[in-house]
Formats: C-alpha cells, structure tokens, sequence
C-alpha cells in the first residue's frame, strides 16, 4: 500500500554548481513535488539550489516551507516569498525541526553542509530515532563516489549492509519518491519518537 508522502525535506547546496544539469534536476523535483501534491520542507534560503527548488515549487503552485537560523536570515539569505518561513536560533533546532515537519528525505548535489544534514538524518534512522526514508537524487553520477565509499566501508566491516540499505538513491525524482512510498524499515531495528509529532 505504500507511506503517504505529504512533505518532503530537501537538502541540497546554497551553490548552484558549475553545470546547468543541477540546476535543471532542482527545478524537476520542485515540479515533480507540487504534481504529486507533496509540500517542500527545505533550508529557507534564496541562493543556490536551495532557492531553485523553492521557486520552482512555488512557481508551479505548491508550497514552500523554510526553516532557517537567524543568523543566516540576518545576513539576507532568506527566501522572502514562501509559503512559510521559521526562523530558529540554531543549526541543530533547524535540522530538528525540518526532520519533525516532513515525512521523508531527499538530497540534492551540494557541500558539506548537505552532506553533514543528510549523514545526521541516517545516523537517526539507524538509531530508530525516525522511520522514515531518505533518498538521494544522483544528479549526472554527482554520488556515485559516495554510494561506492559507503560500500567500501560495509565491505571493511564497519557499516552494516542493513543500515547501508536505508539510504535509497535513484536518477528521476519520481521513481526515487516512488521507493520512498514503498520504503519499510528492517524489523531488526528499533524505531523511536524522538523527533515527536509531525507536521506541527
């Protein structure tokens, strides 16, 4: 029967990178969103991919919800035009609070930053602390590296395939979300409610 996907959180970079595919794979999920009515949960910015998936949700006639520190708001990197922006006074309240309002994520190319959000939020899955999926959208190849180390690491015995399977990846944005309706968790593993109720 599949998990209802209401909001979706997005990580991705507050660069656009140096190649239009990654632009064009930001406006596709910012589209592919509002056309299966899923709401977009994401950093709040207006720069790089993070506003380009934005406005493209919202130039489709969806909605945008952003989450941003006010550290980042007051240097003017804030989205102005959003369905909703919070403004929190942390990076860490920021995570937390995207993780609470959505119902699954995906990552877009970006830098450490994204990296470090979407390691945290697998880090929660395999603790049981959230059961739900995480997907990344491999734009042109962009993670195939980082698919490939984390193989390497479950061959090496310090990741095990159990948790390597709860990252789910995938080249259009509609078969990724596809999977993550489909997405069950292994029943090995302990789910908890840390993050608390969603879509307050």
């Amino acid at each position: 029967m599949g998990r209802e996907l209401r909001r979706i959180c997005v990580f991705c970079g507050a660069n656009s990178g140096r190649r239009e595919v990654f632009a064009d794979a930001a406006r596709d999920l910012g589209a592919t969103l509002v056309k299966r009515r899923i709401e977009l949960v994401y950093g709040g910015g207006h720069v790089g991919l993070m506003g380009i998936v934005a406005n493209s949700a919202l130039s489709h006639g969806g909605q945008a919800i952003g989450v941003i520190p006010r550290l980042l708001l007051d240097k003017e990197l804030g989205h102005q035009k959003l369905t909703r922006q919070i403004v929190v006074e942390s990076m860490h309240e920021r995570k937390a609070t995207m993780a609470s309002l959505s119902d699954g994520f995906i990552t877009l190319p970006g830098g450490m930053g994204t990296f470090e959000e979407t390691f945290e939020v697998l880090t929660w899955a395999q603790l049981g602390i959230h059961a739900k999926p995480c997907g990344l959208l491999n734009v042109d190849g962009f993670f195939d590296p980082l698919l490939a180390f984390l193989d390497h690491a479950v061959a090496e015995g310090f990741y095990q395939r159990v948790h390597r399977d709860l990252l789910l990846s995938d080249t259009d944005p509609s078969r990724l979300l596809d999977r993550m309706a489909a997405f069950e968790p292994p029943r090995e593993m302990p789910i908890g409610s840390f993050l608390g109720p969603r879509h307050t």
